[in-house]
């Protein structure tokens, strides 16, 4: 095996670990999305079903959830173009992988519990 035959090898094995690493992002953007939606029915929805209008957290929630979704996209376009560009690195890929995994898991987790926050501190006011 020549020279060609070691680099299809070495563009084979970047090609997995950059499909490895867009589907742990993209598991994640699943997961997160999950939890994220799962939060904001049962935490965001408690609080709004305090209010006399049945129509206003049904509303809200269909707001909240489709309002999400661009971001997490916008995560899985940003990492493949990040991945690509570190995928020599085994470390900075790792590295930029956990960041990422992270940022979605707080907005998932965040999010719902700043909204909640927010939503009980507006009522409160009034």
């Amino acid at each position: 095996m020549g020279i060609s035959g070691s680099s299809a090898r070495i563009d084979a094995t970047r090609a997995a670990l950059l499909e490895r690493a867009h589907k742990q992002v993209s598991d994640a953007v699943a997961y997160g999305l999950l939890v994220y939606t799962a939060l904001q029915i049962f935490m965001t929805m408690h609080a709004l079903a305090a209010s006399d209008n049945t129509l206003l957290p049904v509303l809200a929630l269909v707001v909240l959830v489709g309002a999400i979704i661009p971001l997490y996209r916008h995560f899985e376009r940003r990492w493949d173009v990040e991945a690509e560009t570190l995928a020599d690195d085994d470390r900075a890929l790792h590295a930029a992988l956990t960041r990422t995994r992270l940022a979605i898991w707080a907005i998932s987790i965040g999010l719902p519990l700043a909204v909640t926050a927010l939503i009980k501190a507006v009522a409160a006011a009034f």
